[in-house]
Formats: C-alpha cells, structure tokens, sequence
C-alpha cells in the first residue's frame, strides 16, 4: 500500500499544477484589459487635473470629469466620443450666452428658456444615434451647468454667462485632450479589424444561407424568417462599431459614406432575399427547379465554401469577390427566363448580389484598398417617427422646469445644482426608450455610491496627504478598480457614474476645501437631481415597444399607399430604401417580429411599384396599373390581386408579340412580387394590423 501511494503522489502533483497554472492563466486574461482599462481612466484623469491646477483653472475638477467621461474601454470610441463631446460642449455653451444675452436681468424667461433647450434638444438627441446623440444631449445640460454657475444661490443670471462659458469649454476641451494622449499613447484601437472581421462575418453567413435557399436544402420558410430576422437585427447592430472605427481613422471618416452603403447593401440582400424565399416555397418542385439555373449563375465561392458562411475569401480578396459578384449580377440580369417566377428569382437574386457589392467595397476600404471610394450615396437623413422624440421633449421640459420650481420655492443654495442634475439624467437617458428609467436609476444609484466613497475619501483620507503625486495614489485607490468594473457589461449603468462623476464631487482644488456642510448639499443636489430625473421617466413613460412598432408599420403602409397613387411620386428607389432603412432600424427588439416581416415586405413591394410605374408608360399598360394600384391604396388586396394577375395577363401578350420583351418579362416578375407579398401579408396591406 504504501508503495502504491508513492507511485500515484508524484504522476498527480504536476496533473493538479497545470490545471491550478491554467486557471491563473485565464484569469489573467479575463482580468487584465479592465485592470489595464482602469490604469488608463486613472492616468487620464490625473494627467486632466495635473494640467488644470498648472493652469491654475477655477474649477480644475471638470478637466478631470471630462476624461473620465471620454474614456471608453476601446480607442475608437473613446476618440469619436471625445469629438462629439466637443461639439456639444461648444454648442451648449453658445446657447447659454444667448439665452443670458437675451434674458440678462429676468429670472423667469431665462429659466423657461433653459427648460426649452433642454427639451429641444432631448428631442435631437432621440432622433440621432451613438455618439451624435450624445453630442445633442450634451449641447443640452452643458447649457445647465454654465446656468448653475451664474444663478448662484436663489437669484437670476448674473451676466458672466460668457466668462463661464469659456472657462468650462477650456477645461473640458483639456480633459478630452489629455485623456486622449492616455489612451491613443496605450491602445492600438483595432476597430477597423473588428468592423471589417464583422461585416465579412455576416456577409458570408447571408450569402450562404441564401444560396441554400436556392438549392432547396436550407430550413423551412418559417425557419428562414426568424433567422432572417436575426441577420437583420445583427446588421442594424453594426452601427456602433463603424462609429468607432470612423474614430480611429481620419480615412474612414473621409470614406464613411461608403460604410454606410455597405450596411444599406446587407438591408438590400435581406430585403431581396425574402421573395425569392417566399416565391419558392409556394411553387411546386418540378417548378422551383428553375432556380437551379439562377444556382449556378451565382459566384462559385457561395457554392463551394469550404465552411458554410466562411468569412476568409470575403476577408482575404474582398475585391476579387466583389468582380465575381458583379459579373454574377450581369449574368442574372442577361438569363434567359421562361416564366414570371424565374425572372422575379434572377431579378431579385441580382439584387442581393449588387446588395453584397456594396458590402464589397467597404470592406475593400477595411481591409485591402483604403483609398477604394466605392459608391458614395447622397446623406439622407428619415424620421421615422416624431412622437417618442416629442414626448422625450415634454418629459424634459417638465422634468428641468419642476426642479427649477422646486429650487424657487424652496430657496435651497444648492437648488441651482439640482436642476444641472435633473437635465443630465432627463436628456442623456431619453434616446434609452424602454431603458430609460432602468438606466435613470442605476445612474442615481451610482453616483448615490460615488458620494459615499468621495466623503470617506474627502474627510478621512485626503487630510493627511500634502502632494498632487499623494493625491494621484489616493485616486488611484477608486478610480482603478471601479474603472476597471466599468469595462465589464455587468451593471455598466451603476459603474460609469461612480466612476465618471466622483471627482466633481471630490471637487479638487488648491489648495483643498474640507467644508462638510458644502459637500453635503452638493452631494444632496446630486442626488435629488437624478431622482427627479428618473421619477420623470415614471410619471412621463416612453411610447411602449408594440405602440411605436405599429406607428412604424403604419407609417410605412401610409408611405406605401401614397406611392401607389401618386404618379409624380416622392421617392426613387434609393429614397424609398433609405426611408424603410431608417424604420426597420427605429423597430425596438421588443417588439414583435412580425412588424419587422412587414416593413420588409412594404420595402420590396414599394421598390417594385416604384419601377412598374416607369415601365407603365412604356408598356402601355397605365390605365390598368391605375386600376390595380387604386384599389391596393384602399386596403383592398383581394382585388387588388386579381387586376394585377390581369395585368400580368395582357403583359404575357406583349411578351408573345416580341414587344419590350425584356422589360414585359421584368413588369411580370415584379407583379408576382407584389401578388406574393399581398397574399402574405393580406391583414397588414388591407387594415395595418398584424396577419
């Protein structure tokens, strides 16, 4: 026995020390970016308030907030959110000159003109998105903050609106500036890698799902919708990530147009997609083989990858791929089609193809050829809906103007301060919709938080330090740690306040100040400031996901009705794209899918209305276009059908007889379109509702 324990000891020791080894490693490798995260927001800020007391600035603490602000745990969005953050802070600061210019000795007309900019702009900052909208609201409560500074403890502006102004402009620009140097000096960014490893990833996944639907050995229909609905979700999601990639590099920023086409070319793929889906799953098998032919039309590295949805060629030769993708769409257009169905697959498999051109050329910009312009499209810019945007307006106006009522009647010295916090949590977190409150909260909690650790700092801690590099340690004590927590996405909402707000309200000065009751009020102005703001979201709610879903829906079918009988119409096919591209990005994921599924189906059928009336007077067929479209306008998809499907008849006549052969083929496939989609989605084109 005993020799039998010794042989087993030694063969178990190194077995349990490389696993002990492994579990270190990895722990390492999960811990060490959000630690290294946190040195970087630590270093940043100490490098702002270094600056700013040499400068012998009033109120150096800003220079520092606006680093921890500005760092972000990517480079990318660190800078662009930098630039951002100047833009807003210039045309707050702008507004509150004005408004004190216009209003110099009335207390009254200046607050309710305070509480109006910051109504408009929570309205702009709800209608853009990422780091636009965050310019927007910070325009907003930059314009509150200058305002706190000069209404003092209970009386109205006193005229050192511009002084302020340049002073909180100055110190902020140096926060942005140092924590800029920190981080471009520690991070080599990656997100053109990123956003290129993504946009290949995806293109590859849709290219080869849909040339399985082609084969016929992809999922059923019901299947393929909800994982078409998932790709769509996924495209719209890469907003963000070209937003920082356009921080990175001047370059792309010159180029960024063509980024955006390539996010418009995966809508175009999905949306092309979905009826020649449709179209084969009703057809016969005999029949659907006719799609065999627009198979082998497509590029031989969708057919034969070596692993479905392989990003690699898309990566390696994005240029290469894009020539065989156009010569693909020349061959699609040229085939031969024996039948309406098989000329609406080649046309819309055309599409998808052109659609992954334009991915093409954007990761060519990525990746392979950066002075490759591609296809730059004219900035368009949709509302798809006003009302969340008006409602975050009138939640705001209310939300400032109660804590300014609040303020007069109380007389409360730190009441000013409250409204400066009431506009950050009402403006920032309205573009959130259903997270507004949620989010309104874990930000009062958390700056709740970074009050306590700024008191036990503040009173316990920093009395006994007499140097700026003793002081850096002490930060260093916070703002590592909970920095490096702000790096994970495990309650980010309560870990940026604490992180981002703590050192206004340690408020470091030289020399210190250690006065209790000051702190004290300021810490209470801060949080009665971010509760009025969050109970704001309760009393005023957002618009509900179902509600501004239908809007959506309806809007479009309304867009779509109108497109339909107006023959001088609004939209080309690239406005009507943008338009639905702005809606289907607006649907909140909480919602339910289908309204997704009928934005798609109003955006292919507009684009074929849309080319059926170029090819109505050509044809000779408008007076019985008219006739269909009409009652298609009126909710009556049944008859609507039928004339189309006479239509189509007169238009097989035409075909017979050799006349405009190629595009009486091309009216018939896009009738189908539109007589598969009515059959589809019958309740939604007959009354709006889901079907």
């Amino acid at each position: 026995m005993p020799a039998g324990s010794n042989t087993s000891s030694p063969s178990s020791s190194p077995s349990l020390g490389a696993r002990w080894q492994a579990t270190l490693a990895t722990a390492g490798r999960v811990t060490a970016p959000p630690l290294l995260f946190g040195l970087r927001m630590w270093a940043a800020v100490c490098l702002a308030l270094y600056v700013a007391f040499w400068l012998e600035l009033d109120n150096a603490y800003w220079a520092g907030t606006s680093a921890a602000l500005v760092c972000q745990p990517r480079l990318g969005a660190s800078l662009r959110k930098g630039w951002f953050r100047m833009i807003g802070t210039v045309v707050g600061a702008v507004a509150i000159v004005l408004l004190t210019a216009a209003f110099p000795q009335d207390r009254g007309p200046f607050l309710i003109g305070l509480a109006l900019w910051g109504a408009g702009c929570a309205l702009v900052a709800t209608q853009l998105r990422n780091f636009a909208s965050y310019a927007a609201a910070l325009a907003g409560y930059t314009a509150a903050i200058i305002a706190s500074d000069q209404l003092g403890a209970t009386g109205g502006p006193n005229g050192q609106a511009f002084m302020l102004a340049i002073t909180r402009v100055s110190e902020i620009w140096i926060g942005i500036a140092c924590a800029g140097i920190v981080l471009a000096g520690t991070d080599r960014g990656g997100a053109p890698r990123r956003l290129a490893a993504l946009l290949a990833g995806l293109s590859a996944e849709i290219a080869s799902r849909f040339a399985a639907t082609l084969a016929r050995t992809g999922p059923a229909f019901a299947e393929l919708q909800l994982l078409r609905r998932e790709l769509l979700r996924r495209v719209i999601t890469l907003d963000p990530t070209i937003d920082e990639a356009l921080g990175e590099s001047s370059q792309l920023r010159y180029h960024s147009p063509v980024l955006q086409s390539a996010v418009a070319g995966l809508f175009a793929a999905l949306a092309a997609w979905r009826p020649i889906a449709l179209r084969l799953s009703t057809m016969p098998d005999d029949a659907a083989r006719q799609a065999d032919a627009v198979l082998l039309s497509l590029p031989s590295e969708f057919r034969s990858a070596p692993t479905p949805g392989d990003p690699a060629p898309w990566v390696e030769d994005p240029l290469a791929m894009r020539q065989h993708c156009a010569a693909a769409v020349r061959r699609l257009i040229a085939l031969p089609a024996s039948s309406p169905s098989l000329r609406l697959i080649a046309d819309q498999a055309a599409r998808v193809l052109a659609g992954f051109c334009h991915a093409l050329d954007g990761l060519a910009l990525l990746t392979a050829d950066p002075d490759r312009r591609g296809r730059r499209r004219g900035a368009r810019f949709h509302v798809a809906d006003w009302l969340p945007a008006l409602v975050d307006a009138g939640r705001a106006f209310l939300a400032i103007g109660a804590a300014e009522i609040f303020w007069i009647a109380s007389q409360w010295p730190s009441g000013a301060l409250a409204i400066t916090w009431t506009a950050i949590t009402v403006i920032l977190f309205a573009p959130r919709a259903d997270e507004s409150y949620a989010r309104a909260l874990s930000f009062t909690v958390g700056n709740s938080l970074a009050a306590v650790c700024a008191a036990i700092l503040l009173f316990a801690v920093l009395p006994n330090v007499e140097t700026f590099v003793g002081f850096s340690l002490v930060l260093a004590l916070y703002l590592i740690p909970v920095g490096a927590l702000t790096a994970q996405p495990w309650q980010a909402g309560l870990f940026i306040p604490m992180a981002a707000n703590f050192v206004p309200l340690l408020a470091p000065a030289n020399p210190m100040s250690y006065d209790t009751l000051q702190f004290y009020n300021t810490a209470l102005a801060l949080v009665v400031g971010c509760g009025i703001g969050a109970l704001s979201f309760r009393l005023v709610p957002p618009l509900s996901p179902e509600l501004r879903a239908g809007r959506l829906t309806a809007f479009a079918l309304s867009d779509l009705r109108r497109l339909a009988t107006t023959t001088a119409a609004l939209h080309t096919p690239e406005d009507w794209e943008d338009r639905m591209y702005h809606r289907l990005a607006a649907v909140p994921d909480a919602s339910d899918p289908l309204k997704r599924a009928h934005l798609m189906a109003a955006l292919s059928a507009g684009i074929a209305i849309i080319h059926l009336r170029r090819a109505g007077p050509r044809l000779g067929l408008n007076p019985e276009l008219d006739l269909a479209l009409a009652a298609f306008a009126q909710g009556h998809s049944a008859a609507a059908s039928a004339e189309l499907g006479r239509l189509d008849g007169r238009l097989a006549s035409v075909a017979d007889a050799g006349a405009e052969t190629s595009l009486a083929a091309r009216a018939r496939g896009r009738i189908l379109l539109v007589r598969d989609a009515l059959s589809q989605h019958q309740a939604y084109f007959d009354t709006g509702e889901a079907g």
